[in-house]
């Protein structure tokens, strides 16, 4: 299913990143919790068109290998590795089933990874793949949907984005509808996991520390927009990191 709604999507994937709640609280964001790279070899789960893959063999990564379940993420991130090659491996390839590799990996990074499962038991493979593919004490870092964020909150609309109910909450967590206002916009419907969800199954897969890190407003951001425009953001953030360790 994810990889089929995925396909549809392809390379406007790409024009995410230029909507402000990206641009300036995502990407810097996620990037700084990661932090330096240096030397270390990578693993970026559910890559799509391999923003991450790049940015952090840009800043450093030894050795990155992206994969995506949508095989339309992946051409588009192979392209992008051919037009300007950094030496990144992609391959088409499902978290639930992922293969275990001879070199395991210093770092795992997971953007919005794991809202199409089918069950909190298919989370709970997928946590434990990504344990197995992990060195002892290598950082797991995650950026998801704020469990807690209020529907009934103001519109997220002039940031760039709707986040809406479903109504088909699940054992998993909260039915959500996404909608980037692009042009033309690109809405699909995803299960947000619980807290409880995330905790459980990175624990029982064997991760540490498990360490909710709140996603602030860049300095960038609060430049070019001013500090009223985010007030709706800061009040009702609909994103959140995790950090944890191996």
């Amino acid at each position: 299913m994810s990889g089929q709604l995925y396909d549809g999507i392809g390379e406007a994937f790409e024009g995410f990143k230029t909507l402000p709640i990206i641009r300036y609280t995502e990407v810097p964001g996620f990037l700084a919790l990661v932090g330096d790279v240096t030397g270390k070899s990578v693993i970026d789960i559910a890559c799509g068109t391999g923003y991450y893959s790049r940015e952090l063999k840009r800043r450093g990564a030894s050795r990155v290998f992206g994969f995506d379940i949508s095989s339309a993420m992946i051409d588009a991130a192979e392209a992008r590795e051919r037009s300007a090659p950094l030496g990144i491996a992609y391959e088409v390839a499902d978290t639930a089933t992922l293969r275990t590799f001879d070199e395991p990996f210093d770092v795992a990074v997971a953007v919005q990874a794991f809202n199409y499962a089918a069950d909190v038991a298919e989370i709970g493979q997928m946590m434990r793949n990504i344990r197995r593919s992990l060195v002892p004490g290598g950082d797991f870092f995650l950026f998801v949907q704020n469990p807690d964020y209020d529907f009934g909150g103001p519109s997220l609309a002039k940031y760039g984005f709707l986040c809406e109910s479903t109504g088909k909450d699940n054992a998993i967590g909260r039915g959500t509808r996404i909608t980037a206002l692009l042009e033309p916009p690109v809405s699909f419907e995803a299960t947000t996991p619980s807290k409880e969800t995330y905790e459980e199954t990175l624990t029982a897969a064997g991760f540490t520390g498990i360490e909710w890190v709140p996603l602030d407003v860049s300095e960038a951001g609060v430049e070019k927009f001013g500090e009223e425009f985010w007030v709706d953001y800061a009040e009702n953030r609909p994103l959140i990191m995790i950090r944890c360790t191996a």
